[in-house]
């Protein structure tokens, strides 16, 4: 890592002004899926299925961030899935057989996986394990542990007076003018930190993109954020888990663009031992992480096992595998040092639409596993071929 690399990172500036092929590419993907979903069934552009849609697109999404932040440094974390189905399944039966107060029940959830996570954080750094064998070893350990907490039974989420508070998290959808109030305070927090992020740069001496090229991506965004609410409101609103997905996107964003611990995890995933040397506590920042990917798979557990209607042996099967691919879908590299939540989100999106309109068209689950390790593969193999040419 040069110097003035490195000070870009001390600074707090990481954005890139170039376009790269991956900013074209995603979209047309996305563009190429609908039109190919939407010809083959009329269903698939309706408002009930798109707002269906943008619920699955919750769940993986929140996942998949908590997955960039641990992506970014040059870490991974595999027991992702088998994690969701365990904090869900533990929240269920304290609710459902335990008659614990659902709030706490989920407070319980959110410790949980702060704590486990942070521990794994602990070995991997501490023990200098990778990241790989910790977290695989974790799938196996958390899928069984969660099997023996719901005794292999299907424990109910949607019955019982204490079953609103999982119910909501994908059932509540705000009143349509809620929706347009937050697409319109959205969109003025887009264009309060695009043009606080160029004067930055201006600031600090950095390029910036051009006016027109800027103005381009704001019109864009911001139509596709207000024809989104118009579409659900045709059905009956902004979801909850919609709105849960945009308050944590913009968490992560935050914490990842303009926070020193997030740009710590750029500069580590970049180039460790220059992190090292310039004195970040790269041990400390990796933990911290992985503390906060707990919290997150908890939330996602909650969600997940809320969609499904139930906590069973199969609620967060392959869902790591989701998040990693959305991630290095949407340009993340999983040797660190780059990656952003736009992207993210992009790729999830690309995910679940595969997963919906192939439910739609009544897929078989064979041709869906084939179908998502195909898209997994030339996810890698995308990021491996660029990573090529960029050095």
């Amino acid at each position: 890592m040069g110097r003035r690399h490195l000070a870009c990172y001390k600074k707090g500036v990481h954005i890139q002004t170039k376009f790269s092929i991956r900013d074209f590419s995603i979209g047309i993907a996305l563009v190429l899926i609908w039109i190919s979903f939407a010809v083959s069934t009329d269903k698939f552009l309706g408002a009930r299925n798109l707002s269906l849609l943008s619920i699955e697109l919750a769940v993986t999404a929140t996942l998949a961030l908590g997955m960039l932040l641990v992506l970014l440094p040059g870490m991974i974390d595999l027991s992702v899935g088998s994690g969701v189905g365990l904090i869900g399944g533990i929240a269920s039966v304290l609710v459902f057989r335990q008659h614990f107060p659902a709030p706490l029940a989920m407070l319980i959830g959110f410790i949980f996986g702060i704590v486990v996570w942070s521990l794994m954080g602990k070995l991997i750094t501490g023990l200098r394990i990778p990241a790989f064998i910790i977290t695989l070893g974790g799938l196996l350990v958390f899928k069984g542990v969660f099997w023996l907490v719901i005794r292999n039974e299907t424990v109910p989420v949607t019955a019982g007076t204490q079953s609103n508070v999982y119910s909501l998290l994908t059932t509540y959808y705000f009143p349509k003018w809620i929706g347009y109030l937050l697409a319109a305070l959205v969109s003025s927090a887009l264009i309060f930190s695009k043009i606080r992020s160029r004067r930055q740069l201006r600031k600090h001496g950095f390029e910036v993109e051009d006016t027109e090229i800027m103005f381009m991506k704001l019109f864009i965004s911001l139509q596709a954020l207000f024809l989104a609410v118009i579409v659900m409101n045709q059905f009956r609103g902004i979801p909850l888990a919609v709105v849960i997905l945009s308050a944590l996107a913009f968490i992560v964003y935050v914490i990842t663009q303009h926070t020193p611990f997030g740009r710590y995890l750029y500069a580590i995933g970049d180039n460790e031992e220059a992190a090292v040397v310039s004195g970040i506590p790269v041990q400390k920042i990796i933990v911290g992480a992985y503390g906060i990917l707990g919290a997150i798979v908890a939330l996602t557990g909650f969600m997940q096992t809320a969609y499904s209607g139930a906590s069973t042996t199969t609620v967060g099967d392959l869902m790591e595998l989701d998040a990693i691919a959305a991630c290095v879908i949407g340009g993340t590299s999983l040797k660190g040092g780059r990656g952003t939540v736009l992207g993210v989100l992009f790729g999830a999106l690309i995910m679940t639409s595969l997963l919906n309109g192939m439910t739609l068209l009544a897929v078989s689950p064979e041709m869906k596993f084939i179908v998502r390790g195909v898209v997994l593969i030339l996810a890698v193999g995308m990021d491996v071929t660029l990573a090529r040419k960029t050095t």
